[in-house]
């Protein structure tokens, strides 16, 4: 039986440090409701240690064998993510194209953008009760999408760009919901599978997940979260996430 077209490889790389990112952990630290930040989702830039953890991604993409390079680039639009792929790719010095894709976007939060776990419970209680019965997966903000909603995003992607990018080696940046829901449509997961890697591992800033094809001719996850290249950074990779309540 013929292979289905495809990319060789897929590497999924959540965006570096940004400053939403640092504000939301300033907000998490002093207790505050919603992030100091004045700037609306889709335009907030990466930190400094953001574009440091761009350029040494950069370096070690340099640094691979040529046969295991990527050799095409999709981004999220999304100044952070695309900063991130252009410092990475002017940091690597391959001959590398980025086009760039609304449906790596980060998650919608809806009316929560902005708003921290505290902040959500104390002036959305009855959204907060809503959340925990249905679960992070298929709860939607008011507004805004599920995981649900992203996974049918990647699967409109990887159809497309299936075809449009057959035998190469895709590289995709984007974010940490999008990059855990990635796992959940090219490794066919359960939701409980897919929650239980969530509740265990915090994606990192410019981690790597990276699937190759099999001898069948299926995806095999070769790497999640890999942070080799961060190895040497002066800051630590991860930072946490904001997201709409968890249950106790």
């Amino acid at each position: 039986m013929a292979q289905a077209p495809g990319p060789r490889a897929l590497w999924v790389v959540r965006h570096g440090e940004s400053q939403g990112n640092v504000a939301d952990a300033q907000a998490r630290t002093s207790g505050a409701g919603r992030l100091e930040l004045d700037i609306r989702d889709p335009d907030v830039p990466l930190s400094g240690t953001g574009g440091d953890q761009a350029e040494a991604l950069g370096r070690w993409l340099a640094g691979l064998h040529p046969d295991e390079q990527p050799t095409t680039v999709l981004s999220s639009p999304f100044a952070r993510a695309a900063a991130t792929a252009e410092r990475a790719v002017a940091a690597s010095e391959l001959d590398l194209t980025i086009r760039y894709d609304e449906r790596l976007r980060e998650r919608d939060f809806g009316a929560f953008d902005g708003m921290t776990r505290a902040g959500i419970i104390d002036e959305y209680p009855e959204e907060a009760r809503r959340r925990d019965l249905l679960g992070k997966f298929y709860y939607r903000p008011p507004g805004g999408e599920s995981w649900a909603d992203v996974a049918l995003r990647i699967r409109s992607l990887l159809a497309t760009e299936s075809l449009r990018h057959d035998g190469e080696r895709l590289l995709c940046f984007s974010h940490q919901a999008v990059v855990m829901v990635f796992r959940y449509v090219v490794e066919e997961l359960a939701e409980s599978d897919l929650l239980e890697i969530d509740r265990t591992v915090q994606v990192a800033n410019t981690s790597v997940t990276r699937y190759e094809r099999g001898d069948d001719g299926g995806w095999q996850l070769a790497d999640f979260n890999g942070v080799a290249h961060l190895a040497d950074h002066r800051e630590p990779p991860v930072t946490e996430e904001n997201d709409v309540p968890s249950p106790a």
